[in-house]
């Protein structure tokens, strides 16, 4: 799995709920539509978590970056109704960094035959 990380804070006087309902409509379309594996939202407790990074974490799951790509093609495309999705949580945050990771090891590594 490729694992795309969102983090954000929110506007000044967004309401939490309505930004998880936006998420909810909007990964939900792509998810729904094949797109993405799935995804999760999360929220920072106790005001803990890494400097820089929001309040929330949105995580999006791939099969790999073939599927995600398939995504990003529907989404970079501007038409409705993702777009609409779209803008519905971007509108919504601010303060927003993304990251990528994927399972570890790789599903098709081979060891002992390593060089380095």
């Amino acid at each position: 799995m490729d694992l795309y990380h969102i983090w954000c804070d929110l506007k000044p006087g967004v309401r939490d709920t309505t930004f998880v309902e936006a998420v909810d409509r909007y990964l939900g379309r792509l998810r729904d539509d094949g797109l993405i594996e799935g995804f999760r939202v999360t929220r920072r407790k106790l005001g803990l978590g890494a400097p820089g990074l929001g309040e929330f974490h949105v995580w999006i799951e791939t099969r790999d970056l073939a599927q995600l790509d398939a995504a990003f093609t529907r989404v970079s495309s501007r038409a409705e109704p993702v777009e609409g999705f779209h803008h519905g949580v971007n509108s919504l945050v601010q303060n927003t960094q993304f990251a990528l990771y994927r399972d570890f090891p790789d599903p098709h590594r081979q060891t002992g035959e390593e060089r380095f």
